[in-house]
């Protein structure tokens, strides 16, 4: 209210000042009434009404020049808890007190991630939301429930506009990250639109699908944004070669094209890297438009990467930035940590928890690489797991062992009902049901080991509380409360001046 209330409510003083300067709001030659004599302002009352008319009308927000999406695919809080604990436990820290980079950033929202349909959400709507500004169907990426075939060549529908459309058509630099398949769902709704998150490959195209002249996502990809060195993204870096290959090359696609040939072929400034020794090869700034792929399907999890053959997370978001910063366009890019998912779909702990510390290493990088000055860092996830942190342990208990209680005085773990030891890390369902063999802390702790579940399914699944969101630079205040995913969209649209 200070400024605001500077621009109408000005001081006796100020009034006196402003008539003595000849700025009354009235001319005083034509009123009837004869006007008492008023006194010399002060030199003092004088730079006061001069400052206060210097004041601007309303301060502008700062506007942001870049924008980077973190997603941790799965990262729910709990996974953010433990992964902060093992953190710390790992570089033989207080865990309970460390934290993961992205907690220090000073806004922090909660997001509900439901679908159109769906209580608990699955990537492709998910991400869908934070793309387009629009709720939509669970397995549905970027179409709505009227128009599931937009983007398809027999289809009227108007596919949803996406972030990256607003952000190459204002001239802005676009590229994408992950450790997942580049044609998997959070990815995928960066650039595509598909009835079917299924729909990678142009073999896994339904019948009605091709009938209406779908192409799959991994060729969407490719076409995104047409021909020409400024045309679709700058930058592709992931796994998922099957999916751009034929299958005399050793791909999956029924069609035989080699579309690592066809993204070259966009124009001199495109290449096709599949190992970090070519990646690393390639200096940034030469504007060079980069397809990277360096996996048949997902990527390696980080405590398995081959690194003469892979880079990491944080690698490839060096890169990233490195390749977009140097066109000095302002740039939009997501990094997506796409095996936090497929480790407690496995549960997995070991692997989803050092696969969030990878994600926290990028974030940290990324933010060591721009300036809170012009660019926007979110860091969110796009669902949950139904993944916990229970049984009492005492404080320092290493975060994957077995829980030792505060009371204990022998430091044996606490026992069950069964008169079994149990883990502090569990899964409220998945396909390691709790058996009556007695476990052991060098076992539970080994990256190896399977937590145990309460109800039997074939996969763990994800869970359906909101997730957080933490936000810093320029339209980070809009951060706050509890919203929508869909409301992640504007965030960044309004950051960059796109989207009013």
């Amino acid at each position: 209210m200070k400024s605001f209330s500077k621009l109408f409510l000005l001081s006796a003083a100020s009034l006196t000042a402003l008539s003595a300067l000849g700025l009354s709001s009235c001319d005083t030659k034509t009123t009837a009434v004869a006007q008492p004599a008023l006194a010399q302002p002060t030199l003092a009352q004088s730079e006061l009404a001069q400052t206060e008319l210097a004041q601007p009308a309303l301060a502008q927000p700062v506007k942001a020049k870049n924008v980077i999406l973190f997603i941790g695919d799965g990262m729910g809080i709990s996974t953010i808890t433990a992964a902060r604990i093992f953190d710390g436990q790992s570089k033989g820290m207080n865990g309970e007190g460390n934290r993961l980079s992205f907690e220090e950033f000073q806004n922090l929202a909660l997001v509900k991630t439901y679908n159109l349909d769906a209580q608990v959400a699955d990537s492709a709507g998910t991400a869908s939301a934070m793309n387009t500004g629009m709720k939509t169907q669970i397995g549905k990426i970027n179409v709505q429930p009227d128009g599931l075939y937009a983007g398809c060549a027999d289809s009227t529908a108007t596919p949803p506009t996406l972030f990256a459309d607003l952000a190459e058509n204002a001239g802005m630099s676009t590229g994408i990250v992950s450790t997942a398949r580049l044609t998997h769902a959070t990815p995928a709704a960066v650039y595509g639109h598909a009835q079917s998150r299924g729909w990678e490959i142009d073999s896994e195209i339904s019948k009605d699908g091709q009938e209406k002249g779908c192409i799959d996502l991994a060729a969407q990809l490719v076409a995104y944004g047409g021909k020409g060195a400024n045309a679709g993204l700058e930058v592709a870096l992931g796994g998922g070669q099957g999916a751009f290959f034929g299958k005399d090359e050793g791909g999956m696609r029924k069609d035989g094209q080699n579309l690592a040939i066809k993204w070259a072929k966009k124009s001199n400034a495109h290449s096709y890297v599949d190992t970090v020794s070519d990646l690393n090869a390639i200096d940034a700034a030469t504007g060079q438009n980069v397809l990277g792929l360096f996996g048949k399907s997902h990527m390696s999890y980080e405590v398995d990467r081959d690194k003469g053959v892979q880079p990491s997370l944080t690698e490839m978001t060096r890169f990233a930035i490195d390749n977009l910063a140097a066109r000095d366009t302002g740039y939009f890019l997501m990094v997506e940590a796409g095996r936090i998912d497929h480790a407690h779909h496995a549960t997995n702990a070991y692997r989803a928890l050092s696969e969030t510390q990878e994600l926290a290493r990028a974030v940290a990088l990324a933010d060591e690489m721009t300036s809170d000055e012009d660019t926007l860092i979110l860091v969110t996830a796009d669902h949950s797991h139904v993944f916990t942190i229970a049984g009492y342990p005492k404080a320092g208990n290493p975060i994957l062992g077995l829980v030792v209680s505060p009371e204990s005085e022998d430091g044996k773990p606490s026992l069950a009902g069964d008169k079994l030891p149990y883990t502090t890390l569990g899964y409220h369902n998945g396909p390691h049901i709790r058996d009556d063999v007695e476990q052991t802390d060098n076992m539970v702790q080994d990256k190896d080991y399977k937590q145990q579940t309460a109800i039997k399914r074939a996969s763990e699944t994800h869970g359906g509380e909101d997730v957080a969101l933490f936000a810093k630079g320029p339209g980070a205040e809009q951060v706050h409360g509890i919203i929508d995913q869909a409301e992640i969209f504007d965030i960044m649209g309004k950051a960059v001046g796109v989207v009013d």
